[in-house]
């Protein structure tokens, strides 16, 4: 293990540790800020709530929001943790928990930790399998959200939901 202070004087060691605590205090703020958003009127809500959550990752997750008839967040839940590239998505999990919830609408959202906007065949599949699934119950997808470290993208927006 190296010891920092061999390599720098007292004051400057001081200096770095007030610096990476000053941004750890950022950080969670930040997503302490998102959590407190508690309607989503736009596709950029979502992302405030959401990219404290997995905007970092190096690992990709899929989440739901589940909202009421107003919007409101009643729930948010990560549904799945995968590799790299990729992760499982299950439809009947995430419509029982719309149903327990009494959820009338969601949102999915996962992240690409390679940086990429761009949504695969794959994204888009199942994006239209819970489009359709939904459906049948009521149940109305929002918008599906890729998450990277610097921004998103939202199906709704680019008009391929």
């Amino acid at each position: 293990m190296v010891n920092i202070q061999e390599n720098c004087t007292l004051v400057d060691y001081g200096k770095a540790v007030t610096i990476a605590a000053a941004l750890e205090v950022g950080r969670r703020r930040r997503g302490e800020e998102g959590y407190s958003i508690s309607k989503v009127n736009s596709s950029h809500d979502a992302f405030e709530i959401l990219h404290p959550l997995m905007g970092e990752l190096e690992h990709e997750e899929f989440w739901i929001l589940y909202l009421n008839n107003n919007n409101k967040v009643i729930h948010k839940a990560l549904l799945s943790k995968g590799g790299i590239t990729g992760t499982l998505v299950d439809v009947r999990l995430v419509l029982k928990q719309a149903l327990e919830l009494g959820a009338v609408a969601i949102i999915l959202a996962h992240n690409h930790p390679s940086g990429g906007l761009k949504p695969s065949a794959a994204d888009k599949h199942i994006t239209q399998k819970l489009k359709l699934a939904s459906e049948a119950l009521d149940i109305k997808v929002l918008d599906h959200l890729i998450l990277t470290q610097h921004g998103y993208l939202s199906f709704a927006d680019k008009g391929i939901l």
